[in-house]
This record gives C-alpha cells, sequence and structure tokens, in this order.
C-alpha cells in the first residue's frame, strides 16, 4: 500500500529511517520471488525427470517401441537439461538476491541434487596447499598443532596440446674405409607422413565415432595454432584406412565363423551430380553374449549404391549357419536348401512383428497425449492384444538372458512354448474374421506366414527373440547422418563402413576406440600377421602409463 504523503514526518532522519525499511522490505520481497522461481524451475525439472523415467520404465516393460517414441524420448532428454541448467541458474539469482538482502533474514533457497560420484582414481591430482594460520581464531594464541587437512577436489580439463617429436639420427663416418653409417629411420605409420599414431586415431575417431567433419576438424586445428587443411586431412584418413584393413579383416574372419550372426540395412544419402543418391549401408553382428558364448563380440559393415539382393548374397558367400534378419526379400536366396556352401537358418525377429501390432495399438501417441494431459486417442483391441501377448514372450527372455543355450532352450519349452501356441491359435481365429485389406490382417500375415522362422527359437537356444543386436549396431550410423548429411562418394561410404566397423566393435568390447586405434596404427606395422587377434578389441589392454606424480604448490 502507497504511504500517505501528509502522514510523513518532516524530519530528514526520520524519513531516511522510513526509506531504509522500505528498501530492506523489497529487497526481501526480490530475494522471496527469486527463491520461489529457482523451486518452481527445481520442481518442473523433476516433473520433466519423473516423466522421462516413466517413458523409460514403459519403454522397458513393453520392449522396444517405434522410432517416434525414441525421438520423443530424445526430446525429453534435451527438454530436461534445459530445465536442469534454468533451475541452476535460478539457484544461483536466488542466492544472489538473498545476500542483498542483508537487513532481514530471508531463507535461501537449495536445490536437492543426487550425490555426486567420486573422481575417477587414475585421474592425476594436483595439491594446492593453502598457508594454514599463524595464530588461533578464538584467543589470537601462537601455540598450534595440526589436526588434520580437509580436501576439497574440482575437476579441471587442460586443453588438448600438440607436441613435435624430433628424431635425430647421428651420422658417423670410418676414418678406415670412408663408409658413412647412420640408424635406419623409425617406423611411421604412414610412409613420408609428419602425422602420428595418436594424431591419425584422433582424426579418425572423431570423423567416424564423434561424426566431426573434416572441415570442422581443420576450423579447430586452426583455432589451436595448427594449419591442417580439409585436403591434408582427407590424406591422413585415407592412409589411415590403408594401415588398419588388416584389423577389418580379422575381424570380418572372425565374424563370420559364428554359428549366429545378425543382420539389417539402413539408408545413406551419397552425393551425386547435382543432387544426393539413397545409398545403403549394411550391418552384420556377431553378439554371443546372449547366450554365454566365448566368442567376441564383433561387427561388420558394407556399403552398396542400391539395395539389391545381390549385396548380402555376396556379403554372406561363404557364411553357413543362423541368420536373424527382418523379412527383406534379398535374403531369400540365402536360405535355399541347395545353396553352398550351405543352407543360412532363418530366424524371424520378433520385434519387426510386434511393431507392426504396436503402431496400430498407438500406444506411443498414448502415452505422450496422457503427459500433456489430454484424453488418450482410441487404441485397436485386437492389435493391443496382440502387443500384450508378444511382451509375455519378451519378459521371459529377460530372466533368461546371459545363461547357456540349454538353460534358455529348457525355459523356453517350460514357458515360451505355451504362449506360442496360444498366440497362434489366437491369431488365425482372428484373422479368419478380418479383410485382407485390413491392416490388422496384414501384420498377422506377416507373422503366420514366416511362422517357421518366427518359432525356431523355440528348438535353439543359441537364437535371440530380436533382431536388435544390429539395429543398436546402426543407431550410431543413424545419428551421425544429421552431422554430416551425406557420403561424397561411394569410395568415402565404403572407407566409412570399413571405419564404423572398427569403431563399432571396439565398444561392443568396452574399449576406447581412440585410444585402440592409437595404439594398434603403432603397432600393425611390425606385428607379426599370425598374432593379429593379440591386438583385437577382445584381447586388447591399454598401455601402461606412468603413474602421475601428485604436486604440490604453496
Amino acid at each position: 500500500m502507497d504511504a500517505d504523503p501528509s502522514a510523513l514526518p518532516d524530519d530528514i532522519a526520520a524519513l531516511k529511517a522510513i526509506i531504509r525499511v522500505a528498501t530492506a522490505r523489497a529487497d526481501a520481497a526480490e530475494a522471496d520471488a527469486a527463491a520461489a522461481r529457482a523451486a518452481q524451475s527445481d520442481v518442473e525439472a523433476y516433473i520433466a525427470h519423473l516423466k522421462l523415467q516413466i517413458e523409460k520404465l514403459k519403454r522397458a516393460l513393453y520392449g522396444p517401441k517405434a522410432e517416434r517414441t525414441a525421438r520423443l524420448l530424445d526430446q525429453m532428454e534435451l527438454e530436461l537439461e534445459e530445465l536442469e541448467a534454468t533451475a541452476t541458474e535460478d539457484e544461483l539469482r536466488a542466492e544472489q538476491e538473498a545476500a542483498t538482502a542483508r537487513t532481514m533474514q530471508v531463507a535461501g533457497f537449495t536445490r536437492k541434487r543426487p550425490s555426486r560420484q567420486p573422481f575417477p582414481e587414475n585421474l592425476p591430482r594436483e595439491r594446492v596447499v593453502l598457508p594454514g594460520p599463524t595464530q588461533c581464531f578464538c584467543c589470537g594464541g601462537s601455540r598450534l598443532s595440526k589436526l588434520g587437512e580437509t580436501v576439497t577436489e574440482t575437476l579441471e580439463v587442460i586443453p588438448r596440446r600438440h607436441k613435435v617429436i624430433q628424431y635425430v639420427r647421428e651420422k658417423f663416418t670410418c676414418r678406415d674405409c670412408e663408409t658413412i653409417s647412420q640408424e635406419p629411420a623409425p617406423f611411421h605409420v604412414i610412409p613420408r607422413a609428419f602425422a602420428g599414431p595418436s594424431l591419425l586415431a584422433m582424426i579418425a575417431y572423431d570423423k567416424y565415432g564423434q561424426h566431426q567433419p573434416l572441415n570442422r576438424q581443420s576450423e579447430r586445428f586452426a583455432l589451436e595454432g595448427i594449419p591442417l587443411s580439409v585436403s591434408t586431412l582427407a590424406d591422413l584418413i585415407g592412409a589411415a584406412c590403408v594401415a588398419l584393413e588388416p584389423a577389418f579383416k580379422h575381424i570380418e574372419a572372425v565374424l563370420f565363423s559364428a554359428e549366429r550372426i545378425h543382420g539389417d540395412d539402413t539408408t545413406v544419402p551419397v552425393m551425386a551430380r547435382g543432387q544426393t543418391d539413397i545409398a545403403r549401408t549394411w550391418v552384420y553382428v556377431r553378439d554371443d553374449r546372449p547366450f554365454g558364448g566365448a566368442g567376441p563380440p564383433c561387427a561388420v559393415f558394407y556399403y552398396s549404391r542400391d539395395r539389391a539382393g545381390i549385396h548380402p548374397q555376396t556379403h554372406l558367400t561363404g557364411y553357413s549357419g543362423i541368420f536373424q534378419a527382418d523379412a527383406f526379400s534379398g535374403y531369400n536366396k540365402l536360405y535355399e536348401p541347395a545353396r553352398s556352401p550351405g543352407p543360412i537358418i532363418e530366424a524371424a525377429c520378433w520385434s519387426h512383428g510386434r511393431r507392426k501390432f504396436f503402431e496400430l495399438a498407438d500406444l506411443a501417441r498414448n502415452a505422450k497425449r496422457k503427459a500433456q494431459g489430454k484424453t488418450p486417442a482410441f487404441v485397436a483391441p485386437m492389435a493391443l492384444a496382440a502387443v500384450q501377448r508378444i511382451d509375455a514372450l519378451f519378459e521371459v527372455e529377460r530372466a533368461i538372458n546371459g545363461k547357456s543355450p540349454a538353460e534358455r532352450l529348457a525355459a523356453r519349452q517350460e514357458h515360451s512354448a505355451p504362449l506360442v501356441a496360444d498366440l497362434e491359435t489366437w491369431m488365425r481365429a482372428e484373422r479368419a474374421k478380418l479383410s485382407r485389406h485390413n491392416d490388422i490382417a496384414k501384420a498377422m500375415d506377416y507373422m503366420l506366414n514366416r511362422w517357421t522362422a518366427f518359432t525356431r527359437f523355440l528348438a535353439d537356444g543359441r537364437i535371440c527373440l530380436s533382431n536388435n543386436a544390429a539395429e543398436r549396431a546402426l543407431r550410431t550410423l543413424a545419428l551421425g547422418r544429421r552431422s554430416w548429411l551425406f557420403a561424397g562418394s561411394d569410395r568415402g561410404g565404403q572407407r566409412a563402413a570399413m571405419m564404423y566397423s572398427l569403431v563399432t566393435t571396439a565398444k561392443m568390447n568396452n574399449v576406447n576406440p581412440q585410444a585402440w586405434l592409437a595404439d594398434i596404427l603403432a603397432r600393425i606395422a611390425n606385428h607379426p600377421a599370425h598374432r593379429l587377434d593379440e591386438l583385437m578389441p577382445w584381447n586388447w589392454t591399454p598401455p601402461a602409463q606412468a603413474t602421475p606424480v601428485n604436486q604440490q604448490a604453496a
């Protein structure tokens, strides 16, 4: 309420006192408002966090969803990041406002954060010792005895540094025969090149692992004072691919020696005259971990200009075993009994079959509408029933993941076989009531026409229920398309496929791809070919590093 001017005193000191009280109240009000804004921002961030967790739990409960749901989760994560940053910003401003309102007691707002994990022990520590007191803060006495110390750790980063290594080879001449003697030149990863293995690995991993095109890398090098043109970087990439080709060939041989592999493909835009064409990238994955196999996990990528069936038939020319993939017609010749060196056994993907029903049930859109407080849309009851029946099979698989093939087979015969028989009976009965043009009928036909391939997992404990291993391998490439937009040429697509094979295989073995590439580039030329398996990610260990010495600054 505004003060009545007639009631104000004429004394200047009294007026100043009134102004001081009013100013303090205004500062306190601003501090309270800032604390309220910070609390509101924290609540909004917490709600967004809970919504994201709910969607992830639903995804884990009901199995993989459609691509639009994956994009929804990505958007929710980005929204959560922004809300977390806003909450922290409002919290700091509330602290500043509370500090300004010194004449009144204003409670600041402090966000509740999860406990921070300690920093890794292998990180070097630099001790900065602050001088201790020389006299007691209470009585002023000088007879002090050290009781202990309090350590506060702050994580800091050192910008990447470049150095030039000079290899000095001294020359000596013989006074008897006047012959000049000199040690041979040290090994270089690339003949007549100036780049060391660590630099090559960083450029290659940034391009194929972090999806940073060479023009962006060149700009960053220029800002760091290193003039490396795009042409120079491209030369280094080409030479590195030649040096790493034996490693790719070895991974390829290991993968196609497996009893069971996964396969899938995705689109890759490639530059053409005046436009971009749609090429394909194929992936084949070996992952024996679901059934406790001893084979190393690995992935191999290939590039092709189109999606003709001749490409997977060429890739799998010498392979015979179990092949898990979708119902692409280009795979059909692989399953012929008279095929040489032997037929490939088809194992269908239940995730693909489930997805067709899931799209009709439209659970993803309903989840989004519920999160927005809107009325849920209509859900096809028959499609929802199919999804729930298939989800029961995935629930059984989660319980037996990682067990031996015999244990998996026994559990499937006991729990999954009755569910599959009930699903088949239900689908055939419902299918007879539907028109062939009905979308649910088409989804049922997709599975019923391939029922032998879909039910093969009931007779073999090595077979997985889905082809998600291949789809996970393709995810990295799909995300990278937004950064590099298109491949520059067919040869560029082939190089990318080879490098994706190396990077993805390293990640599947929980190995740092850049560190592994740097080490293998430094050693592969002098390493015996028959012992190449020692350098592969599943056998590789990081080189021993010297233990950093803690520095102390007074």
